[in-house]
């Protein structure tokens, strides 16, 4: 897909993952419709405006299913047909089977797994009218095997790159292009909580690269499976290489 003067809609916009994803669609030429809960920060979408693309910041809790077709049909109104979406807001999902509690476990569910149905629902029409779309999936490395002690994080995480495989699969017939990108350690906010000593091992024992990942390094990605005409269901998994470690 050729993203000149295309619309991408993107999920946890403003930060991390989503900002600097949106970002990069930006300087490769999409129009931007930016969603996060907290819309007081208006520095991405200037920076956005400053390259000369239309951008628009949608205030939207995402584990709600009308906020999710709310702001797609927003952004339709604002900005014409949706063609990209980046679903990039989550959040941590801590505690196991016995220490964990229930509504930790459904919130899980609603903001990573329901609010992907909720906004391709909503949004796919609108990619079918104009006759092809891409959509991206933020997974995680967790989710390709077990995780003490994040058991919803990592079984939500694990089932997108499947509802990926299996929308991919869908969606093929009317040149919709569904992927999924699992990043592994990246630095965000989300890292801030880590002890020196977890960064220092994570570095020297974990990461074969012997680097965090940026959140460059993700939204180089999804561009590129935005960008690639040819690759439907897949998972790119962007971890240092730490998940093919066997030892």
């Amino acid at each position: 897909m050729e993203l000149t003067n295309k619309v991408a809609l993107i999920t946890g916009g403003t930060q991390g993952i989503g900002a600097e994803t949106a970002l990069k669609l930006a300087r490769d030429g999409a129009h931007i419709s930016l969603v996060a809960r907290n819309t007081d920060d208006q520095s991405l979408i200037n920076e956005i405006k400053s390259l000369g693309r239309n951008c628009i910041l949608l205030k939207g809790d995402m584990s709600k299913p009308e906020d999710c077709e709310r702001v797609v049909a927003e952004t339709i109104a604002a900005l014409g047909d949706i063609d990209v979406l980046v679903h990039s807001a989550g959040g941590a999902a801590p505690g196991g089977l016995l220490n964990g509690a229930k509504d930790v476990w459904y919130s899980a569910f609603d903001i990573h797994i329901h609010a992907v149905f909720h906004l391709c629902m909503a949004a796919v029409p609108s990619m079918k009218r104009k006759g092809s779309g891409g959509i991206i999936l933020i997974s995680s490395a967790a989710g390709l095997r077990g995780v003490k002690g994040a058991l919803a994080y990592a079984v939500v995480k694990g089932a997108l790159p499947q509802f990926t495989r299996a929308l991919a699969y869908e969606l093929s017939e009317f040149d919709i292009k569904v992927n999924c990108v699992s990043p592994g350690v990246i630095r965000t906010r989300f890292q801030d909580f880590l002890k020196p000593e977890q960064v220092k091992n994570n570095i020297e024992n974990r990461i074969p690269l012997k680097r965090e990942g940026k959140p460059e390094d993700v939204a180089d990605a999804v561009a590129m499976l935005l960008k690639n005409d040819f690759i439907t269901g897949e998972n790119v998994v962007i971890d240092g290489g730490m998940s093919m470690r066997i030892c």
